[in-house]
Order: structure tokens, then C-alpha cells, then sequence
């Protein structure tokens, strides 16, 4: 695992094969996926989870990084465990991993170069 300095920000990165997974942006789309789901809005949500509206947007476009409380409150307002979305962060993360291993192909019947095909 390795981290990332980005806006005098430490971002959560786990870099696997060559492609650079963010974990803020894999929680936002996990949280996104959820409301969109529920055909609710980022209004009600926020009302919901106490939190503003544009702080919600920020946290669903992978901006800013909720708290753990913050993702408790947004959880709760989702009707969604915190154990399931983290499961769902984990399995967008085994999923960039895998297309990241399968990227990865010998070029040319030599092993020793490849060629790396970014799936982000």
C-alpha cells in the first residue's frame, strides 16, 4: 500500500499491477450507486445524514475524504450498512486489481517485456 500526497492531502491509495486505486473515488461511486438505486436525491440524503449538500456531492465525486462518523451518518441516512459498503469498496478494489492482472500481457513471446493497459 502506498500513499499519495496530493493538496497537502494523504489520500488512501492501494497501488496493485501498475493502476492506482483511490479509495475516496471508490466510496463516493459506492455511496452514489446506492442513492441512485434508491431513486433519492442528494438533498434528501444530505437532510438526512446532517451533512450540507455540497460536502455530499464532494464526498460522492471522491473530493474529500469522510470520517468515519461522516460515513456512519451517510450509511445510516442510505439505509446501508457500513460493512456492506466497505464490501462493495472492496469488491470495485478486486476488480481493478484483476483487470489490472490481466492487462498484463508478454509481448512478442518474450517475457521480459510487457505491455500495461491502464484500467482506470
Amino acid at each position: 500500500m502506498g500513499g499519495t500526497v496530493v493538496d497537502n492531502r494523504l489520500l488512501l491509495t492501494l497501488l496493485w499491477g501498475g493502476v492506482m486505486i483511490v479509495l475516496r473515488r471508490e466510496v463516493g461511486d459506492v455511496l452514489r450507486g446506492h442513492r441512485q438505486a434508491q431513486g433519492r436525491t442528494l438533498r434528501e440524503i444530505s437532510a438526512s445524514a446532517a451533512v450540507s449538500l455540497g460536502y455530499l456531492s464532494e464526498v460522492e465525486r471522491g473530493e474529500k475524504e469522510a470520517s468515519s462518523e461522516l460515513l456512519a451518518s451517510i450509511c445510516a441516512a442510505l439505509h446501508l450498512p457500513m460493512s456492506q459498503m466497505l464490501s462493495d469498496v472492496s469488491d470495485r478494489a478486486a476488480q481493478s486489481e484483476a483487470i489490472s492482472a490481466l492487462a498484463t500481457l508478454p509481448m512478442s513471446g518474450r517475457a521480459d517485456t510487457l505491455v500495461r493497459a491502464s484500467a482506470a
